[in-house]
């Protein structure tokens, strides 16, 4: 997707493997278990672990209704959990803008909507 803001001095993006295994837990399931997930660190927001969508058990979420514009990344779809337990606790930039790619395919979790995203050493 052509357009948007390109991340800048005023409001930096890095995007980096993280260079760790990241595992989302939710009630008794494994949403995500990653070795390849990407960090996101945005101007002065908190990192974000971008997990590949193969790293992540799709059949546990569902799509939602909500999406949300980001001037810097583009438009993004949420994901349920498909047992009900939470809403929207995942996003997804399915078509990032074109200074964006490397996050499409990727998913990231609210830390506070799932109930622990843990980091270990990767293997």
């Amino acid at each position: 997707m052509q357009g948007g803001r390109k991340p800048g001095p005023d409001h930096p993006i890095t995007i980096a493997p993280a260079g760790e295994r990241v595992v989302v837990k939710l009630d008794d399931a494994i949403l995500a278990d990653s070795r390849d997930a990407l960090i996101l660190k945005e101007a002065s927001l908190h990192p974000v672990y971008y997990i590949p969508r193969a790293d992540v058990a799709m059949g546990e979420l569902s799509m939602s209704y909500t999406s949300t514009h980001c001037p810097y990344k583009g438009d993004a779809s949420y994901f349920s959990a498909r047992n009900g337990a939470a809403k929207d606790v995942a996003w997804s930039y399915e078509n990032p803008f074109d200074h964006m790619p490397i996050i499409q395919g990727y998913l990231a979790f609210y830390p506070d909507r799932v109930d622990a995203i843990e980091t270990t050493a990767r293997d």
